[in-house]
């Protein structure tokens, strides 16, 4: 029987203790590190330059200029190149950048070696690193041994030189001296820079009670693509549908429309309440019980869009991201005031208005009316928080112009009692003296005084008075400086500053503090000042649609529009003060006609822009006759509105002009009408029936107990 024996295993020294431990930190050091680099997600930048994205190379992102851009000598572009949208023209970059490498590479090699090259392929052609402000990143030379090369180190000749500009200075013909007037250098036009387009994406997420209800995302691309100036040549003759096509939809984004000389959008014209999103994407979280989360929703989705058309047309957006939502997440009084509206506005537009909805939606109404202005009251009493109480009470008068229908019945505090207050906070946050001191682009205005100057100025004609800043629009317009009128509204504010002078005038003839002689006289004064900016606007640009051929808004245009319906009908508006006028008159016919003209110019239709001309209608269409023109198109313009024609400040001017229409129709043919005891005290206030005498539409206003604010 044998028996196996195994010998003792023997005792490890340090050196196989220190080796085993070694490789065992090694395994750790390995495994830590590939559970790392799993752990990590490779995630690509998107803000490298334009050129490193198209070779597909990694951007250090150095500002101006990224490492591999200079150290190849390329072009770096952070701003997104027209090429760049295009994949042909993309694919000659790239072809480009490739040539332009090679002759990095081979200059590189030349230097190395030692050996001279060639001065038509080295030194004639500058690159990008030759306009860099960092001298040491210059490393081209000019060329020495070609006649038509150019000093490239100097850089006033190459301000404004572009290589990827095909349009490349052109010799001037003759002998011109060094002056700026002709160019960089002698006999040299410069060009614009390069071209380039921007994408800004904003996201906002919205969140009723930390749950996520609601997120937008929108993509707005900007050009600064212009026609290249001809200098001395002769004008090229282009077929109107390409330049059309080509040339206007680039103007019409980034510049305002055709025609206005390369004049860029300012996208921070007014000076807002609450600072602005610091990145690009921003949340909004707003507190609000589970019971009124529907009308938040509501409000958000249907009436916000309606509220701003004009300043969401020049300036996209910022009426949502810039004044409303951050007020709803703020301001407790401001958010009471809007879900009131949207109550308001869902039951005015509601398809099946039943009983127990309609009564709940009533119930909401008078719930949130009494929220804000119980809340305004102690504001006010405590004097205190007066920007965001200002903001609230400017709510509850403007936006109320945006839903609700006439016969609304609702217990509610006039607009005028509700201005009231918002005055004393104005002059409490001394906003006068701010609006002074604007003077844009370089001061901002203040966006809650130029809404109250809107207000101000067309609500005083709504009540015969002055408007209580009068004295601060005279002052601006002698200094010709802007309110933010046109950008916020539509209409320039020279024209508005006529307007609120007009309302003065009113108030003054109805105090009798004028006689028919003074009261002449001021009215062809003011004649005169509408002449000269009819003039000055006829020879800026010509009125035409403010619609491109594709169906874009032309902002600037739309404008220009806008003025000129608002300066005919603040026309007709003077012209019934002159003593003994009359609506038959030759002048005021022919004047309506005129505004009758125009409204082709303002776009119609529910996408339209009719609730913002709605002053005027009610000025010129007050004084419009049986048969004519301008009651049928108004006509078919409401017809074209269709239901958004029935509610807000359109529906009742509408309901008003209806009103005004039944009964000087009716005195002027010497028929009676079944009006009732408010029919017999409009006709009284006019002396009778019968006649040419016309009832004013505040007479009407008054005797049906209506207390609109029609803007």
């Amino acid at each position: 029987m044998s028996t196996k024996v195994t010998a003792p295993a023997s005792k490890p020294t340090p050196a196989d203790v220190a080796s085993l431990a070694s490789k065992t930190s090694s395994q750790k050091a390995n495994v830590s590190a590939q559970a790392q680099s799993a752990s990590k997600m490779h995630r690509r930048s998107r803000s490298g330059c334009f050129t490193c994205r198209l070779r597909r190379k990694k951007c250090d992102e150095g500002k101006p200029m990224c490492k591999a851009c200079r150290h190849l000598g390329l072009k770096c572009e952070y701003k997104r190149p027209l090429w760049w949208s295009n994949n042909e023209q993309r694919k000659n970059q790239k072809e480009l950048i490739k040539n332009l490498i090679k002759r990095t590479k081979l200059s590189e090699k030349s230097k190395e070696s030692g050996a001279d090259s060639p001065p038509g392929l080295t030194h004639s052609l500058p690159t990008s690193a030759t306009y860099s402000e960092d001298a040491a990143g210059r490393t081209r030379a000019a060329s020495e041994d070609s006649q038509y090369s150019l000093d490239f180190a100097n850089p006033h000749i190459h301000g404004s030189y572009d290589l990827y500009n095909p349009h490349m200075a052109t010799p001037r013909f003759g002998n011109y001296p060094q002056d700026p007037s002709y160019g960089y250098g002698y006999g040299y036009s410069t060009y614009p820079p390069t071209p380039y387009e921007v994408d800004v994406k904003t996201e906002r997420q919205m969140y009723v009670n930390d749950i996520p209800t609601r997120r937008d995302s929108t993509i707005s691309s900007f050009s600064t693509y212009h026609p290249p100036p001809h200098g001395n040549l002769a004008p090229v003759v282009e077929d109107d549908w390409l330049h059309e096509n080509v040339y206007g939809p680039h103007n019409d984004i980034f510049s305002g429309g055709e025609g206005e000389g390369g004049e860029a959008v300012d996208f921070n014209f007014f000076d807002f309440q609450h600072a602005p999103a610091t990145g690009p994407s921003s949340q909004a979280v707003v507190q609000v019980d589970e019971c009124d989360r529907h009308l938040l929703e509501h409000f958000v989705d249907n009436v916000l869009r309606l509220i701003f058309p004009i300043l969401e047309v020049n300036q996209h957006g910022s009426a949502r991201s810039e004044v409303i939502l951050p007020a709803l997440e703020t301001n407790k009084t401001y958010l009471h005031c809007c879900l009131s509206i949207a109550a308001i506005h869902l039951k005015s537009t509601a398809r099946d208005p039943s009983a127990p909805v309609s009564e709940q939606l009533d119930s909401d109404v008078v719930r949130h009316r009494y929220a804000t202005v119980s809340a305004l009251c102690e504001a006010l009493a405590l004097d205190e928080n007066h920007t965001s109480i200002l903001e609230a009470t400017l709510g509850m008068i403007f936006f109320h112009c945006s839903v609700g229908r006439p016969d609304d019945c609702l217990p509610d505090i006039p607009w005028h009692q509700h201005f009231q207050a918002a005055s004393s906070l104005v002059r409490k946050l001394d906003l006068p003296s701010a609006i002074m001191a604007a003077n844009p682009p370089l001061v901002h205005p203040p966006f809650n005084m130029t809404l109250t100057a809107w207000i101000d100025i067309l609500g005083a004609t709504m009540l015969g008075t002055a408007p209580k800043f009068a004295d601060t629009y005279r002052e601006k317009h002698l200094s010709a400086s802007s309110c933010g009128l046109a950008e916020l509204m539509g209409c320039e504010d020279r024209m508005m500053y006529l307007v609120s002078e007009i309302a003065c005038l009113e108030a003054l003839k109805r105090d009798g503090l004028l006689d028919d002689t003074a009261l002449c006289g001021h009215i062809t004064l003011l004649g005169q000042q509408m002449d000269i900016q009819d003039s000055a606007s006829q020879c800026e640009a010509p009125f035409k649609s403010a619609l491109t051929s594709s169906g874009a808004i032309k902002p600037r245009q739309l404008t220009r529009n806008m003025t000129a319906i608002f300066r005919k009908s603040a026309r007709i508006y003077l012209l019934g003060l002159v003593p003994g006028s009359s609506r038959y008159d030759a002048p005021m016919q022919n004047l309506l006609a005129q505004f009758t003209d125009l409204l082709d110019l303002v776009p119609a239709g529910p996408e339209g822009f009719d609730r913002s001309i709605v002053w005027p209608l009610l000025v010129a269409g007050a004084q419009s006759i049986p048969g004519s023109l301008f009651r049928a198109k108004f006509g078919e313009r409401v017809v074209a509105l269709g239901e958004a024609g029935e509610f807000g400040s359109f529906g009742r001017m509408l309901r008003l002009l209806h009103e005004v229409w039944g009964i000087n129709d009716c005195m002027a043919t010497g028929v009676g009408v079944e009006g009732g005891e408010g029919q017999q005290e409009v006709e009284a206030s006019v002396g009778g029936g019968g006649g040419v005498q016309s009832v004013h539409w505040r007479d009407v206003m008054r005797t049906r107990g209506w207390d609109f604010l029609l803007i």
